[in-house]
């Protein structure tokens, strides 16, 4: 297996790229015996926190359930506050080329996806609908679209800015008086356009953390783009889920354990080999 941590700074030079900003790298090396010139679909994970921390139940272990599915993944560490936008935004730009460039990993250049939680939703769903900003390609000198996600997997994302919000999301990633028309930009739902992603998203519908409606927004404002999605709310269950299971579960707390929202991994791996 690979396995591989890198600086984002050893690729990029750029203002925007924290020096504590790494990609881990996982996948299966191949075999002459089995497909020596197979490459991967890959997944990039975005673990959340509220962009002022990292969760490390929805890092290592989501990368590997995806490697155990028959993926390449990588997780991104990305700056937290006191870091602020467009940082955060940058580092996932330059992640996503440095597996797009790669030629070591396995990986189909073609086909990689990011995947994000809470936060980390917000921060995939904004690669995937804010990649063609002219300050991403200009700093970090992309070629247009190296940067964009074949397709989003959107987890109890963070999206909206409005009533809905979660508040310490985005002073975390925006300070306390963020200029309005950012905020509305970051307000992902009115940034949708035909060239965003495809999502795949999930929730649950009482969530007491991040509110269900930030993934209907998402999830209405890309069928009136036209935008290719699917959408997955569960009954009910606790924000965080992560995976559902015991992997992924905090010690000693029983509503990590959901079977009936860990459907939403094989339903995510099913969608992404439809494409």
């Amino acid at each position: 297996m690979i396995y591989k941590t890198l600086k984002l700074r050893d690729f990029f030079d750029s203002r925007y790229i924290g020096d504590d900003a790494t990609l881990t790298v996982y996948s299966l090396n191949v075999s002459r015996g089995i497909e020596p010139e197979r490459k991967f679909q890959t997944v990039l994970v975005c673990p959340g926190g509220g962009y002022g921390g990292i969760s490390d139940r929805e890092a290592e272990p989501v990368a590997l359930a995806f490697v155990n599915a028959g993926f390449a993944a990588a997780v991104l560490r990305y700056s937290c506050a006191p870091s602020r936008y467009p940082t955060q935004f940058m580092e996932a730009s330059a992640a996503m080329a440095v597996l797009r460039r790669s030629t070591d990993w396995h990986m189909d250049p073609g086909k990689i996806s990011v995947c994000g939680f809470s936060a980390g939703g917000h921060l995939a769903a904004t690669l995937g609908t804010l990649w063609n900003e002219p300050v991403v390609m200009g700093e970090l000198g992309l070629e247009k679209g190296e940067n964009r996600p074949f397709t989003m997997i959107l987890c109890y994302p963070v999206i909206t800015s409005g009533d809905k919000a979660h508040r310490g999301t985005f002073i975390n990633l925006l300070g306390e008086n963020p200029e309005s028309a950012l905020l509305n930009k970051l307000s992902l739902e009115n940034s949708v356009t035909a060239d965003t992603a495809p999502a795949f998203i999930w929730h649950t519908g009482d969530d007491g953390g991040v509110p269900v409606e930030n993934s209907l927004y998402m999830a209405a404002a890309l069928r009136k783009a036209g935008v290719p999605f699917e959408l997955h709310v569960y009954k009910s269950g606790v924000h965080g889920l992560s995976l559902c299971d015991k992997r992924t579960a905090d010690s000693g707390i029983q509503a990590h354990l959901n079977p009936h929202a860990g459907t939403w991994f094989s339903l995510a791996a099913e969608w992404l080999n439809s494409f």
